[in-house]
């Protein structure tokens, strides 16, 4: 019987790391539970333990694992006694696979494994990738959608042990025709969503204001000081380190958090430890600033002005990007540009999705932006 084409990629792959790309109804997720259910079919007894993870444990639930049930009940493979629904675990022909999501801290970090399976990859940040690779003895098999433009898992394919596999709708046989019909219909629709889920191609966001890499700053690199974008209902409090080695700035996320008051944030402050050194925050709320430097800490508004927006992001682009922090990842990945009706970039930013960059933008400014006299200017 006919198979997509990641059955049979993943089934030859002599490597250890089995990286899967590819576009929407490629048929990615089923052949990786499929591959692994028939692994322990063959392997009986041999005491396998294999986990399967995602980002969330309700994403999980009702992709990965509702597929991989159902390939073992159309085998008559699945005995419910075997299915332990509350510890997300399922014995199988004497091996035990396991289900969970990045969202349980104790299991990324707890016992070994020797299969990870991670659906969905491009969800997970570089420090849960190291986490679960630590503890994993034998394959690693990644499957992912490429929306994003930049992500640690573009780098994978540089390594001697991975292997990347490539495939779209194109690649499924059980598509129907409606399907396919409807899939191609983006080719005129949405030409960037028909490069990501119809091509299976990486993404190119022509509307990115920033592009920036994940990693840790250096030991070397200098604290320029914190900045604070003040948030309550439905935006967050955010707060951000900026540091800088050479040409280079480092942020990393420290706190993102809605439903914050003034009193909160000041202990929320107290826990990060930031000492005297200067926070940089976002002016329009003076009576916050006051309240924070009644509570001891060293915090000034930030530059404003009708060119402030403008002249900040200009002088972050300047630098090469390094963030650390789910949140930052995201921001970097959606705060874009505005467009005008034909769709081209406007030379302004969308007010949305940059709480975090907005406090870093206020930290460059202030201590970047160097006044006529040479020196860094504190408002």
């Amino acid at each position: 019987m006919k198979q997509p084409k990641t059955y049979h990629d993943l089934r030859n792959c002599r490597q250890r790391i089995s990286l899967h790309q590819g576009g929407t109804r490629s048929g990615k997720t089923y052949s990786c539970c499929q591959i692994l259910a028939e692994y322990c079919w063959h392997n009986h007894d041999a005491g396998q333990v294999i986990s399967i993870v995602r980002k969330t444990y309700p994403a999980l639930r009702a992709t990965v694992m509702r597929d991989f049930i159902e390939i073992l009940e159309s085998q008559d493979w699945y005995n419910p006694n075997d299915h332990n629904k509350t510890e997300g675990t399922l014995k199988l022909f004497g091996n035990l696979v396991e289900f969970f999501s990045l969202d349980q801290p104790q299991k990324v970090r707890g016992r070994r494994r020797d299969i990870l399976y991670c659906n969905e990859a491009n969800e997970l940040t570089l420090e849960d990738w190291r986490q679960l690779t630590f503890r994993t003895r034998d394959k690693i098999i990644l499957d992912f959608n490429p929306s994003d433009p930049f992500h640690w898992l573009y780098e994978l394919p540089n390594r001697e042990d991975c292997t990347l596999y490539k495939s779209t709708y194109k690649d499924n046989p059980f598509l129907s025709p409606e399907l396919v019909r409807e899939i191609e219909l983006l080719k005129e629709s949405d030409p960037d969503y028909w490069r990501i889920y119809g091509e299976g191609e990486r993404a190119t966001n022509r509307r990115a204001i920033y592009l920036a890499t994940e990693g840790e700053k250096p030991d070397t690199a200098k604290l320029l000081g914190y900045g604070l974008d003040w948030g309550f209902t439905n935006d967050p409090t955010a707060v951000v380190a900026v540091y800088k080695q050479d040409n280079a700035l480092y942020l990393e996320e420290l706190l993102y958090e809605r439903g914050l008051v003034n009193s909160e944030i000041a202990t929320k402050l107290e826990a990060l430890d930031l000492g005297r050194e200067y926070i940089i925050a976002d002016s329009a709320e003076p009576k916050s600033i006051t309240e924070l430097k009644r509570y001891g800490y060293n915090v000034h508004p930030s530059q404003k002005g009708p060119d402030s927006i403008r002249r900040g992001i200009d002088l972050l682009k300047r630098h090469k990007l390094y963030y650390k922090g789910q949140n930052l990842q995201k921001e970097f990945h959606t705060y874009k540009w505005k467009i005008d009706k034909e769709g081209n970039n406007v030379n302004s930013p969308e007010d949305a999705n940059n709480h975090l960059l907005d406090a870093a933008r206020y930290v460059c400014l202030n201590l970047l932006q160097p006044k006529y006299t040479g020196k860094y200017y504190i408002g």
